[in-house]
């Protein structure tokens, strides 16, 4: 994690990281100001912190209380070197908690992180850098020698070979790249999480049978959602963006809609207006880019090659990014490893769909085929070992595609996972299922799957699915686990030879959509420097159903947006018109502004809490619609999942609208005990919302400008550097 420090008035410093802030001071005995801790102290604090949360953890997934469970540390120091010191962690639990809990939260202690990097010995490196902002790719994997050369499956290059390239691409980008974490619960699966150090919003997780593999699996991730503009999606890109001479990509086309909104005659072919518009309730005003908002250039479309005939037709990028969510999108050494990853999921994801939707059960793979998989096998032992059983199954659906299936099951709490993994190759595809099981997730992780179900209502909801694509968190019949498979056991393989193996089984697998009757779509990207694809099958490959582009585009945001960043300076008709617009727009109340308008807001402000509920109330508060009003703050309070200050704000509004409501009662009466009970700034910033003095109370101004939304700033700064090296290419520099 990149933590940079500024210095302040005297000894004063301030360390920012991620969406936080920490000031250290000195005490006044070492001529400092004493107004924060010092930097040793977080220090010692961090440990005992970090014990205390693996306590809460540990009682948290067997459903112990922690009210009664008390925890000190105390740093002892050896008199003739203040360097060695003992910490002493001190644990007091109640009378009633096991022997059994009590060696468990113990042991759980243990495993605090911050303990074992001490107990470790990090290494420290200090060096002068002339800029801050140079590439640190070299920190991604230190000690892996561009002189050796690992292949593996499906990889044209040499994963050291890849692993530099892929670090290259994105340093020449100004992309400095992070590990924030490693994973390696069981042998031979690895994973990873990294990140853009100055735009955090920016990550992947890497997934693999060693280091290497997971780290190339991570960088390739990153890579190809640089290309497709993944890490941006719903986000307003600010009005520099909106106005350039492109907006996604060079090659983008602006089309308006027809007489009476209708679809432009440009945009889509035939098979796929009868998929996307089969009642012809579809819109162009239903297209806008959501991203630019700038509704008077049309709608911005993409150009994509229909694979049966070579012919370029256009995709709205609103279709795209309301649809399809990451599907189908690779990035490769060559452009035929690329089209082998995008394949390979698409027909993950819709047959794991297909699966279980249908409540399909799948035949084990036996024993004798696993047995030639020794590395496989020993991760699922691994597992076993712990306690949760595995099944490998195969998801082939008879020998039709390259899918397999690893499933996860919890007796401790009655969860499941199944994991899918794709590829030609019948061992990629067992590997891929099992190290997605545990793509960053720890033993603990576990303990949160959902429990299967007959339901079949459950497991068949289209959110389901979305569910399982975005964090597995989906439902699973119970059905699936019957030992009456609906398709016989096929050990399958769709590998090719040779040195263009990888154009061959891209062929196969477009092969198989063709012989389904199935259209795809490719757009190719090369303008970052690295060779990405995104594939596109309509009415096969998309995440969300296709009604969301009429019932729940994300361009409803720009209904909203302009008015909601520029909230401070609306007169008071223009704020009864947004209220009005939020009421019909039939929104849940609940639904938080920054997914309604595409702002990334700082989580710890009242931003990035806000939703449309309490912004409702707060413009009721300044047009002095009280009654209203009431009526939201109660809502709020019933069902308030805010921060402890926001609500406390909101129960001093309560009574105080209480009395501004009774005409028996007056404020004066009140207003003392008011103040004792909720301290005076806050019953003056309550009174000042009643009068007028205050208004949109915690919400700092902000514009279209996107004035001091940082968190908002670092990721369009991330994306104008795709935005500046395309318009580079584009123009040959």
């Amino acid at each position: 994690m990149e933590i940079k420090v500024n210095f302040l008035d005297n000894l004063r410093l301030e360390a920012k990281f991620d969406d936080f802030t920490v000031v250290a001071d000195q005490p006044i005995r070492y001529k400092g100001d004493g107004s924060a801790p010092g930097p040793f102290d977080y220090f010692l604090a961090s440990s005992a912190l970090c014990a205390a949360y693996f306590v809460k953890l540990y009682c948290q997934t067997r459903s112990i209380p922690t009210e009664n469970i008390r925890l000190s540390q105390n740093n002892i120091v050896d008199p003739e070197n203040r360097y060695n010191q003992i910490f002493k962690i001190q644990v007091e639990l109640p009378s009633d908690i096991s022997d059994k809990d009590r060696q468990g939260i113990l042991r759980s202690i243990e495993r605090c992180t911050v303990k074992k990097v001490v107990q470790t010995g990090p290494e420290f490196v200090i060096e002068e850098v002339a800029s801050l902002d140079a590439d640190a790719q070299a920190l991604l994997l230190p000690g892996t020698g561009a002189e050796s050369s690992t292949y593996i499956a499906g990889k044209d290059l040499p994963l050291e070979q890849t692993i530099a390239n892929m670090s290259g691409v994105l340093a020449d980008l100004g992309m400095k790249i992070e590990i924030a974490s490693w994973r390696n619960i069981v042998p031979n699966v690895w994973s990873l999480h990294v990140r853009d150090a100055h735009s955090s919003m920016c990550f992947t997780n890497g997934k693999g049978a060693t280091k290497e593999s997971a780290l190339a699996s991570a960088l390739g991730e990153f890579i190809e959602r640089l290309n497709c503009n993944f890490f941006y999606n719903d986000q307003f890109w600010g009005e520099d963006i909106a106005n350039a001479e492109f907006v996604h990509y060079p090659n983008e086309r602006w089309f308006k809609p027809g007489r009476k909104d209708a679809l432009p005659a440009e945009i889509l072919d035939e098979y796929c207006l009868d998929i996307y518009n089969p009642d012809g309730d579809l819109r162009g005003s239903h297209l806008y880019d959501t991203n630019s908002g700038n509704v008077e250039r049309g709608i911005c479309a993409l150009p994509y090659v229909r694979q049966s005939d070579g012919e370029v037709v256009y995709f709205p990028s609103n279709l795209i990014e309301n649809l399809y969510l990451s599907n189908g999108m690779s990035a490769g050494n060559t452009l035929a490893e690329a089209q082998v990853q995008c394949l390979s999921e698409i027909f993950e994801r819709a047959v794991k769909r297909e699966i279980l939707e249908g409540e399909m059960a799948l035949p084990d793979v036996p024993q004798a085929v696993l047995a030639k998989f020794p590395g496989i096998v020993a991760g699922i032992q691994g597992l076993e070992e712990q306690g949760f059983p595995v099944l490998v199954k195969d998801a082939s659906l008879g020998g039709q595609f390259p899918v397999m299936c690893v499933t996860l099951m919890n007796p401790r709490t009655g969860g499941v996972f199944a994991s899918f993994g794709a590829h030609p190759s019948f061992e990629v595809a067992l590997e891929r299922s099992l190290t997605e099981l545990l793509q960053g997730r720890s033993f603990e992780g576990l303990n949160d799957l959902p429990q299967p179900t007959f339901e079949s209502n459950a497991v068949t909801e289209p959110n389901n699915f979305v569910e399982h694509f975005i964090d597995s968190s989906g439902v699973v019949s119970w059905r699936f686990f019957s030992a009456r498979a609906d398709f016989d056991f096929v050990e399958w393989d769709f590998t090719a030879e040779g040195d263009d193996a990888n154009a061959q089984e891209a062929a196969t697998l477009f092969g198989i959509l063709e012989a389904m009757g199935k259209e795809a779509y490719m757009a190719i990207y090369q303008d970052l420097g690295a060779t990405a694809c995104r594939i596109l099958v309509p009415g096969y490959s998309e995440i969300y159903p296709v009604e969301d582009l009429i019932w729940d585009n994300t361009n409803k945001a720009l209904l909203f947006r302009a008015d909601i960043l520029n909230l401070h300076s609306v007169d008071d008709e223009g704020l009864a018109a947004l209220a009005e617009r939020l009421e019909e727009s039939e929104l849940d109340d609940y639904t938080d502004i920054t997914t309604l308008i595409g702002i990334e807001f700082d989580d710890n402000t009242a931003w990035g809490q806000l939703t449309i509920l309490e912004l409702k109330l707060l413009i009721y508060l300044a047009l002095q619609r009280f009654e209203d009003a009431k009526e939201l703050v109660e809502a709020f309070l019933q069902f308030n999942d805010n921060t402890v200050e926001r609500g406390l704000f909101y129960q001093a509004l309560n009574a105080v609208l209480e009395v501004e409501l009774d005409e028996d009662l007056q404020l004066d009466d009140f207003e003392s005990n008011f103040r004792r009970m909720f301290g005076d700034a806050r019953m003056d910033a309550v009174i000042g919302s009643l009068d007028g003095g205050v208004r949109f109370f915690g919400l700092t101004p902000t514009s279209m400008k996107l004035e001091g939304l940082d968190r908002h700033q670092r990721l369009v700064d991330s994306y104008k550097k795709l935005h500046t090296a395309r318009a580079n290419a584009m123009t040959g520099r």
